[in-house]
Parts: C-alpha cells; sequence; structure tokens
C-alpha cells in the first residue's frame, strides 16, 4: 500500500505515452473493418483511466498519509505529460486550435515554473 500513489503516478505516465500512440497510429492498429471514429473512444477511455489514476494517487496519499519524494517530483510530471500527450494528439489530427493550445500549455508551464520558485524558496 505504501507504495501505490507512485505505481499510479508511473502508471499514469505509461498510459500518456499509450493515447499518443494509439492517436498517431491509429490505422496500423485498427483492423480495417473498425471505422476510425472508434480511435475517439479508445482514446477518450485511456485519458479518462490515467484520469482517474490521478485522482487515486491523491486520494490515497492524503488519506493514508503516503508522502514520498517520489512523488513530489513524478505526479506533477505524470499529469503534465498526460495533458501533452492529449494536446499533441489533438493537433495532429486537426482537432484543435495551436493558438489554444499553446495557451493551455504556457499556462501549465507557468504554473509549474511558479511551483518550482515556491519549493526553492522555502515557502509553503
Amino acid at each position: 500500500m505504501k507504495h501505490l500513489p507512485n505505481i499510479l503516478s508511473i502508471s499514469r505516465i505509461f498510459l500518456a505515452i499509450l493515447l499518443l500512440f494509439v492517436a498517431l497510429h491509429y490505422d496500423s492498429i485498427l483492423p480495417d473493418c473498425v471505422h476510425r471514429s472508434w480511435v475517439n473512444y479508445l482514446t477518450c477511455l485511456i485519458f479518462c483511466i490515467a484520469s482517474l489514476t490521478d485522482f487515486f494517487d491523491g486520494y490515497i496519499a492524503r488519506e493514508y498519509h503516503l508522502h514520498s519524494r517520489f512523488g513530489e517530483v513524478f505526479d506533477p510530471l505524470a499529469d503534465k505529460m498526460l495533458i501533452l500527450s492529449a494536446f499533441i494528439a489533438l493537433l495532429m489530427l486537426d482537432r484543435a486550435s495551436p493558438w489554444a493550445v499553446f495557451l493551455i500549455l504556457s499556462r501549465e508551464f507557468f504554473i509549474t515554473g511558479l511551483r518550482v520558485m515556491v519549493a526553492g524558496s522555502g515557502a509553503s
């Protein structure tokens, strides 16, 4: 139980990679008899499962007071990788505006930078 939040964070990283792979290489993954629209459902399912791992790793860590340096570093990293893979997939499939993706990702990196600065200054 002690390492479950970290395992969930690592699984989210692998799910982010899987999401991007499925979205970009669906033509070689899905059989010809399956309509292309099913890739939307599959990638949505992967994203939802990955999001659930984010919820449960945070819940379990808070509920059972399971804090680790690994979790402090890899949980936000896994979150950023999931969001980044989803947006890259949407861009590659021409389903999102590059400007919207740029603004959202810029905000993510800005917030991450602020967190690093606050953590470095010793403030909480």
